[in-house]
């Protein structure tokens, strides 16, 4: 049996955008998620999140479902525009009271809260003033941790600044996949830019919480051994992992990737004292990981995320893949969680995000697999030193899955949309297992 210590923190996660719906009540206001969604052609088959999984009415009955599956902890996001529907200003109390009911009534459960403060939902007027390319916006993102903090900090122990800023950032603004849509390569890299000054001032404005902020990483592998597929993941490797790694830890920013991008922007946008203040010590780092790279040199450039990397390609590893069409390998985890451990200073791992989406009603024995197989990463990284505190599962419930809309589950709990019935899946029951024993 692979077991964890008693101390290892099980948790499932969510965000807000794709399970709350309510995107119109107690005062909330739209987000560049309502706007992108109200776009014809962004979203597949015109989905959007105005009701989603109705988390915001049905909160209570998840809370007894996370509670019937032994969570250690829950990880959500809160909703900027519910709390601060301009982006600036005075709180909306009646937002923030949703989140002050939901986690009471996560700690009435014995369940953890761990709410991130941003996961995409950026107020729509502070795009309209610019969005993440201007610097204004990382300070009212402070600002509005101040907020929170002062209104939750009193039950919350743990707070995420950031998910994922690599999608705000490069899906948002270079390939327009993401809100806010726009096509803009050097926009992109002032709001990556952003997003981490903001995620530093955050910390500053919340100085007795325990802070982290969660990435999504990637193990990036060559082709071959040959210069110019070594160079592309070189370059993939920057640009999807470094970029954000090594200013939060290492207080610069990588040297290769900034000469990979001097036709693109020369980062003039970075301030004085701005790395120092991304720098910021933090309590623990959130790994988000799906799924491997596999890349090589490519003959033809063509719109990429990968800002500077255009004439890359992206090859198939032969692996099985999950419904969305990522490739399924938990060694890449393992690899990756090894890679940290090895290249930056220490500091605390979790694992913020793991799941797959699979073609399934409630037997999705294709999920329990890819489950099984990343726990078993997990467990294998802490038997060579690695320091992961805790898992967290994607997600708990099926929900609004961004720009593929509702065609995607990932959760752990089946959601009829039609009538918002949850059911646990086989895959829920496994996890539940796995938590009640502490390993597999």
């Amino acid at each position: 049996m692979t077991t964890f210590e008693p101390g290892f923190l099980w948790g499932a996660a969510t965000s807000s955008y794709q399970i709350e719906g309510a995107v119109a009540e107690d005062g909330r206001l739209p987000s560049i998620w309502d706007t992108f969604c109200a776009t014809p052609g962004k979203v597949d088959n015109g989905d959007s999140g105005a009701v989603a999984a109705d988390h915001y009415h049905r909160y209570p009955e998840d809370v007894a479902i996370m509670r019937e599956l032994g969570l250690g902890a829950y990880r959500f996001s809160i909703a900027w525009p519910r709390v601060q529907p301009l982006g600036s200003g005075a709180a909306n109390e009646r937002g923030l009271d949703f989140y002050r009911r939901l986690v009471d009534t996560l700690l009435d459960n014995d369940i953890q809260p761990w709410p991130t403060l941003y996961h995409w939902d950026l107020p729509q007027p502070l795009e309209d003033a610019g969005g993440w390319p201007e610097r204004d916006t990382a300070l009212r993102f402070a600002e509005y941790a101040q907020i929170v903090h002062e209104a939750l900090g009193d039950r919350v122990a743990h707070w995420t600044t950031l998910n994922e800023p690599w999608c705000s950032a490069f899906l948002g603004y270079a390939t327009g996949r993401h809100a806010p849509g726009r096509q803009e390569p050097a926009a992109s890299i002032r709001a990556a830019h952003h997003l981490l000054l903001g995620h530093g001032l955050a910390v500053q404005a919340m100085p007795d919480a325990r802070v982290g902020i969660t990435l999504n990483l990637s193990h990036v592998t060559a082709g071959s051994n040959a210069d110019e597929d070594v160079d592309a993941a070189r370059r993939i490797d920057g640009m999807q992992n470094r970029i954000f790694l090594d200013p939060l830890l290492l207080a610069e920013y990588p040297a290769d990737v900034m000469r990979d991008l001097e036709p693109v922007t020369d980062f003039g946008f970075v301030q004085e004292d701005d790395l120092k203040t991304i720098a910021a010590p933090i309590d623990f780092l959130g790994v988000n990981y799906y799924s491997p790279m596999l890349v090589g040199h490519g003959t033809e450039a063509r719109p990429s995320a990968y800002v500077g990397s255009e004439h890359v390609q992206h090859l198939d590893g032969g692996r099985a893949r999950t419904s969305i069409g990522w490739e399924i390998d938990p060694h890449g985890l393992l690899d990756l969680l090894l890679r940290l451990d090895r290249e930056y200073p220490d500091v605390p791992l979790y694992v913020t995000e793991n799941g797959a989406a699979f073609d399934d009603e409630v037997h999705d024995a294709g999920r329990v697999a890819y489950l099984d197989g990343h726990v078993r990463a997990c467990a294998e990284a802490i038997s060579r030193g690695v320091a992961l505190k805790g898992y967290f599962a994607w997600s708990l419930l099926d929900n609004f899955e961004w720009s593929f809309g509702y065609a995607q589950r990932f959760g752990l709990v089946h959601v009829d949309y039609d009538t918002q019935r949850r059911t646990p899946k086989d895959s829920a029951r496994w996890y539940a297992g796995v938590i009640r024993r502490g390993g597999l």
